[in-house]
């Protein structure tokens, strides 16, 4: 097995073990793995895979439509498939790791930044993470977005919506749709980030503090 993306305290049976490594495990041996210094999500691969029921071709759950397997919750067993391929020769790798303090996204155009007449507002303030954000959305706190004043009164038909959307609801304050985002929404997407720094926005702890810059 191994463990990627934030680094985690690892240990095996109450020994350390590395981040980003491939670590030999016998029946029996207990894993435990802390809470990351920096970043929010830590996963967990093992050889094989999960031996759960495919949905859509997929075996993670979609927290926002209820499709896939069941999250796992204490006492589960989850069964473990068998090995297919070569096992890798190396025993561990260099990976980046998330940032701290301000981190910065970069942001296109979106379908209806016509909508915020000051494009400005949004890269002129430093926005902080809401303890509401999930794997649907990373929830920003600030200074709200004022709409432009043709639009003020207006409503969206639903539209859809893809993933690294950055979506203004009538609060002003952004939310980043990350991987079980949903595929309609009706409030205007002012922008939508890179794929590269999607993958950043997915890391951000509650608090954290986060810069948008337009990028060309």
């Amino acid at each position: 097995m191994a463990l990627t993306g934030a680094d985690a305290e690892i240990s095996v049976n109450g020994h350390r073990r590395p981040h980003n490594a491939v670590l030999q495990l016998n029946d029996g041996d207990v894993i435990r793995v802390g809470q990351p210094a920096r970043g929010l999500r830590t996963y967990l691969t093992v050889r094989g895979g999960f031996d759960v029921p495919a949905v859509l071709g997929s075996r993670s759950t979609d927290t926002l439509a209820g499709l896939g397997p069941e999250q796992v919750r204490a006492g589960d067993v989850v069964p473990i498939g068998e090995f297919e391929g070569t096992f890798p020769n190396v025993d561990a790798v260099a990976s980046a790791v998330p940032a701290t303090g301000t981190v910065e996204l970069k942001l296109l155009p979106g379908p209806r930044s016509d909508w915020f007449s000051d494009h400005a507002a949004i890269t002129a303030q430093v926005w902080s993470v809401s303890s509401r954000s999930n794997r649907v959305g990373v929830r920003l706190e600030g200074n709200g977005l004022t709409r432009d004043t043709a639009y003020q009164d207006q409503e969206l038909p639903s539209e859809a919506m893809v993933r690294g959307c950055v979506q203004v609801p009538p609060s002003g304050e952004p939310i980043i749709f990350l991987n079980d985002h949903p595929v309609t929404g009706g409030y205007p997407v002012i922008g939508v980030l890179t794929e590269a720094d999607v993958d950043l926005a997915a890391q951000l702890q509650p608090g954290q503090a986060v810069r948008f810059r337009w990028s060309n």
